[in-house]
């Protein structure tokens, strides 16, 4: 067996998951940071979300237009960004066909962020075991998903897991 095909052993350690939760706290620190003082320059974001994930708290009528997966788009036209970072949740109001809605999102939800600006992106499972309770429901009020205009550079946590074994 070459040096190259040795098998990496088992980690006691959960490697995985503090990679993917460092991650997520990089799309919340962006998040905090155009809290406090707006988008800079270019930049905004494409943040795709599981709909039905626990805590997830969006007027009926999106739920029923996206019963899976919804991308919102934080560039022009978004109002109230408020970051909790102790809930590890974000809320945003934004409109969805001229009518005004608020959402609230878990950081646990969020599947994929990206800043297309600087050709930025991180893709997520979503993590159930982080799901906090959700909050009351949110009257009718938000920008329609729309795709990103050019393809962002992902960082796939694929690349760092471990793999079996080659079979010979």
């Amino acid at each position: 067996m070459a040096e190259d095909d040795t098998p990496i052993p088992d980690s006691l350690l959960p490697y995985d998951e503090w990679t993917e939760e460092a991650l997520r706290l990089v799309a919340l620190r962006a998040l905090q940071h155009v809290e406090r003082e707006g988008l800079p320059g270019g930049h905004h974001f494409y943040i795709t979300f599981s709909t039905a994930h626990p805590g997830v708290s969006i007027p009926d009528r999106l739920r029923a237009q996206y019963p899976d997966e919804m991308t919102i788009v934080l560039q022009h036209q978004f109002r109230d960004l408020r970051v909790d970072e102790a809930g590890r949740r974000f809320s945003v109001k934004l409109s969805f066909g001229g009518v005004p809605s608020a959402l609230d999102i878990p950081l646990a939800a969020v599947t994929a962020f990206a800043d297309p600006e600087v050709r930025f992106g991180l893709q997520f499972a979503p993590r159930e075991d982080e799901a906090p309770p959700a909050p009351e429901e949110v009257p009718e009020e938000a920008e329609p998903r729309t795709e990103p205009a050019g393809p962002a550079d992902v960082v796939s946590l694929d690349a760092f897991r471990r793999r079996p074994p080659a079979k010979d």
